[in-house]
């Protein structure tokens, strides 16, 4: 795992974008979801093989980096968690800003891995 972390409110470091940091990383921020993971690790590379090209193998790595930001920030992890809780609301209002809110959260979580 890195050594640089974002500030000093992550619960665990920055992991490295490689499969075995990110499954690590992932047992400890969130690991109800190694099954998930793994299934569309595999689900990437059957890709990668039949399309001849890395680009599912990279779009892998990107989504568990960017999931795994969000999980190991708290502040990141409860603001998506408010926004998903109201996606829903019957509010229209409050609905579409509850997705403005994840979008933004999402792209926050993606500038920070991608550096």
């Amino acid at each position: 795992m890195s050594i640089q972390p974002d500030s000093g409110r992550e619960l665990i470091p920055r992991p490295e974008q490689t499969p075995d940091a990110l499954r690590a990383a992932l047992a400890v921020v969130d690991p109800g979801r190694l099954d998930e993971m793994q299934t569309r690790k595999d689900e990437a590379f059957t890709k990668a093989v039949e399309w001849q090209s890395l680009s599912p193998v990279q779009s892998w790595v990107l989504t568990w980096a960017r999931d795994i930001e969000i999980a190991r920030r708290p502040d990141l992890s409860a603001r998506c968690a408010r926004a998903k809780s109201n996606l829903e609301n019957e509010d229209p209002a409050i609905a579409q800003e509850a997705l403005r809110e994840l979008s933004a959260v999402l792209d926050e979580a993606m500038r920070a891995v991608r550096g």
